[in-house]
């Protein structure tokens, strides 16, 4: 059984440890002598680590893969204020010592409740047509096993199993809410596009042994794969509306929001900015959350540079602790400065108005 995990680094440091990991990425590398190194990305179902192996490398470049799973010993040390581990031995493990759930990132909700929670919203939809569309995809054993399993993303956010559903059923939450301040929003549509946008996902990542892409995925990406989904349920629904059709496939192709960010569409209509934007910040913030997981450990309020935002992140909540904490003790030590010594106030001490009682019983 799988004993240290990769958040466990901090009461590591400066120790030699061994543990099994899956490797997330290989990199062959020269040294500046010429020499090669391995750069490596080891995983488990609670994080990544860089690692590094300097000696001996020729005899185990092709002893494995990215994807398999491996017995490392080495040292766990700190460099740029990271974690890093420096491998001094490796041997791919076999199938038969692989446990898959020590390695795979898993949501901590119940994924039973939160498909519930999805199929509860859509059966308060108005609209027959849309109802209809999305209850025969949760209906489909396939499609609803894998939506309910997959990651939805291969690291940015709601990089784990269950992810997907954990971020739609988020993001309904959130939509359901801010539609109600609008009445311009359809909110029956809002939500079907909040159900379709991602869906594509089931097909575009592979989560085995890791999170990774599919040949489909990599080469049309998910929103293709959506649009191709929809076509096949939507010709099982009799009579839906072909003005409906072409929303839906906007919202998804227009989700990211931005060229830039691979949609080939802008927003064009207030149901699609709403899902752009509020699919965005529930990416964000949970984004912020798991970085702030990873980097737990730091004492500081500041994080290290998070790639995916641009930014380094101030961990609010630590800050304001700190603060408070600070305040807290420039108050202790002013009253401590401003307390008088006994007797210096020119008041009788306690001591002074005491009687010594065992005075008394020796006169």
């Amino acid at each position: 059984m799988k004993e240290f995990f990769i958040c466990d680094c901090h009461l590591q440091e400066n120790k030699v440890i061994t543990s099994s990991f899956v490797v997330a990425s290989k990199q062959v590398k020269p040294k500046k002598n010429g020499e090669p190194y391995l750069a490596l990305t080891l995983a488990d179902r609670s994080g990544h680590l860089e690692a590094k192996m300097w000696d001996n490398v020729v005899e185990f470049i092709d002893a494995f893969e990215q994807d398999d799973f491996l017995k490392v010993k080495g040292l766990i040390n700190k460099y740029k204020n990271r974690f890093q581990l420096t491998i001094h031995k490796l041997r791919r493990m076999e199938e038969a010592e692989i446990d898959y759930a020590d390695y795979l990132p898993k949501t901590s909700k119940d994924i039973g409740e939160l498909w519930q929670t999805l199929g509860g919203f859509v059966a308060t939809f108005q609209n027959p047509h849309l109802k209809a569309l999305v209850e025969m995809f949760m209906a489909d054993s396939e499609i609803a096993e894998a939506y309910r399993n997959a990651p939805a993303a291969k690291s940015l956010h709601h990089a784990y199993i269950g992810g997907l559903l954990d971020h739609v059923v988020s993001l309904f939450r959130v939509c359901d809410l801010v539609s109600g301040n609008y009445p311009q929003i359809n909110r029956d549509l809002l939500l079907t596009g909040a159900f379709l946008h991602d869906i594509g996902k089931i097909r575009e990542l592979t989560y085995n042994r890791s999170f990774s892409y599919t040949t489909r995925g990599q080469l049309l990406g998910h929103m293709i794969i959506e649009l191709e989904m929809l076509q096949e349920k939507l010709a099982k629904v009799p009579n839906f509306p072909p003005e409906l059709k072409t929303l839906l496939e906007h919202l998804i192709i227009s989700h990211h929001g931005q060229y830039d960010f691979g949609s080939p569409k802008l927003p064009m209509f207030p149901e699609a900015l709403m899902l752009h934007y509020l699919d965005d910040l529930d990416s964000k913030m949970e984004a912020m959350r798991a970085h702030y997981s990873r980097e737990s450990e730091l004492e500081g309020p500041w994080t290290s540079y998070n790639a995916s935002l641009g930014r380094p992140l101030l961990d609010s909540r630590k800050f304001l602790q700190n603060e408070k904490a600070a305040d807290a003790k420039a108050d202790a030590e002013q009253q401590g400065e401003q307390s008088p010594a006994a007797g210096e106030s020119g008041q009788p001490s306690v001591s002074s108005l005491t009687p010594d009682l065992f005075s008394e019983q020796k006169a």
